[in-house]
């Protein structure tokens, strides 16, 4: 089968293009921006890539026309395959017809926390010899690719809530007809497709509603909001997971940072781990990943062996670098609840030292500022704080971050927030940046001032 996928070089459809590829298709693509490291990624594959959208590359015509869900009514290429009549799917749809028949579906959803716990599962499964497939939205630092076929029956998939195509709605999760569903959080996000949190509710029950009986859903027994999705009916039986009651299973801090905690299943205690993530919300994403593996059939005290060599994700308080004693921190935080909890979990490794959040209010959410009045609270945990607010942002980020008075400062370009940092950076300070786009190269602009003679 030829697959001409279209938006290749995101995460997810280059997933695909890489799965599909190990499956033994012809696959070729093509993307507005073609280049480094996801072209080479997909070269490497042997798939030809295309730039732009121009309809000649659908000539001789594919078999099959995989359509990304950043691509719309007027692009060029989607015109002319409507036009032409050639077969076409989403990402998701072509991944549940051809590649989960017959699997087990380990899906990870929640507002926060899907790319880790996907991770970690399908780290878990492997040092099982379990040797599953998955499809995650970052590459796991344990594996060299973000998506492999891998062997069945398992499959792990990041089961993102985000909709699937400009002619399907739904929420991507909805395709992967998961047996085993971990349910993280539920949170308002996505503005740009979501009108209310009762909407993402609804999507999440439509979720629930594909898990069979026989199956299981993992689900965080502190979120009102799932608690109120399975209101709305739950069909499969269901495993809590938490910090306290009501939670089933508990995670039980061992260390102030959570770099060792201990899993309780009522009563009696199961086993401990040690590992190198920070954070009680990595200590929960832990626990969740070992109860669907368990589920899977992995005992809990191969899981917690897992983590002492779980390497976690890029861009999850990955360190990038340190000068003059100032370290560089690069997340991907870039939602009110995540952001507080990764300066929580940065404050708990590092204690009384100086913590410089930095924030590009880039994601859709962000743009539309519906974020603006829980912005401050989600900052207040460091010590200084660098807003980015470029001219078209489109709302006051000063006024949001009023609440923290001198302690956060609002620039309007990458060079002058480089350089605002660098100047109230000093030894033994540990330097957040925190976005979910690569804030014009902030990271390494800021490296070499603290590097240059001051």
């Amino acid at each position: 089968m030829h697959v001409h996928i279209l938006g290749i070089c995101g995460t997810f459809m280059g997933g695909i293009a890489a799965i599909a590829r190990e499956a033994g298709h012809e696959v070729t693509g093509s993307d507005q921006n073609v280049y480094p490291p996801m072209s080479t990624q997909l070269e490497a594959l042997g798939i030809r890539l295309t730039e732009g959208w121009h309809p000649a590359q659908l000539d001789p015509a594919p078999d099959v026309v995989v359509v990304g869900n950043a691509l719309s009514r007027g692009n060029p290429a989607v015109e002319a395959l409507l036009n032409r009549g050639l077969p076409y799917a989403s990402g998701p749809e072509w991944l549940a017809r051809h590649v989960l028949p017959g699997r087990w579906v380990l899906a990870v959803a929640g507002t926060h926390g899907k790319t880790t716990t996907s991770g970690i599962l399908a780290w878990m499964l492997e040092h099982a010899g379990l040797e599953p497939g998955f499809l995650i939205g970052g590459v796991p630092g344990n594996f060299s690719t973000s998506a492999r076929l891998g062997r069945a029956p398992f499959f792990v998939v990041e089961a993102d809530e985000y909709d699937t195509a400009f002619f399907d709605k739904r929420a991507k999760f909805v395709h992967y007809r998961a047996r085993t569903a971990i349910l993280n959080n539920l949170e308002y996000d996505h503005a740009d497709i979501y009108p209310d949190l009762a909407s993402i509710r609804r999507m999440f029950h439509q979720f629930v509603r594909t898990v069979p009986g026989e199956g299981r859903l993992i689900v965080n027994a502190a979120d009102a909001e799932l608690a109120a999705a399975l209101a709305l009916g739950a069909w499969t039986p269901v495993e809590r997971f938490g910090r306290a009651a009501p939670a089933d299973w508990q995670v039980r801090a061992l260390a102030s940072d959570w770099s060792e905690f201990e899993v309780w299943h009522g009563a009696e205690r199961v086993g401990a781990a040690r590992w190198d993530l920070i954070g009680a919300h990595n200590a929960e994403n832990a626990l969740a990943a070992l109860l669907a593996a368990r589920h899977a059939g992995v005992p809990p005290a191969t899981a917690l062996e897992a983590l002492a060599r779980f390497r976690n994700a890029r861009r999850r308080m990955e360190v990038r670098g340190t000068v003059h004693g100032v370290t560089v921190y690069d997340d991907f935080a870039h939602h009110p609840t995540a952001i507080a909890a990764t300066i929580g979990a940065l404050r708990e490794r590092v204690a009384a030292a100086r913590i410089l959040a930095v924030l590009e209010p880039r994601s859709a959410t962000m743009k539309m500022g519906v974020h603006r009045d829980t912005l401050a609270g989600s900052l207040a945990g460091a010590d200084a704080t660098f807003l980015y607010a470029p001219a078209d942002l489109g709302w006051d980020v000063r006024a949001a971050a009023a609440p923290l008075g001198a302690r956060a400062r609002v620039l309007g370009d990458i060079d002058s927030l480089a350089a605002a940092i660098v100047a109230e950076a000093r030894a033994g300070d540990h330097v957040l940046v925190m976005s979910n786009g690569g804030f014009g190269g902030l990271h390494g602009k800021l490296l070499a001032r603290l590097g240059a003679p001051r």
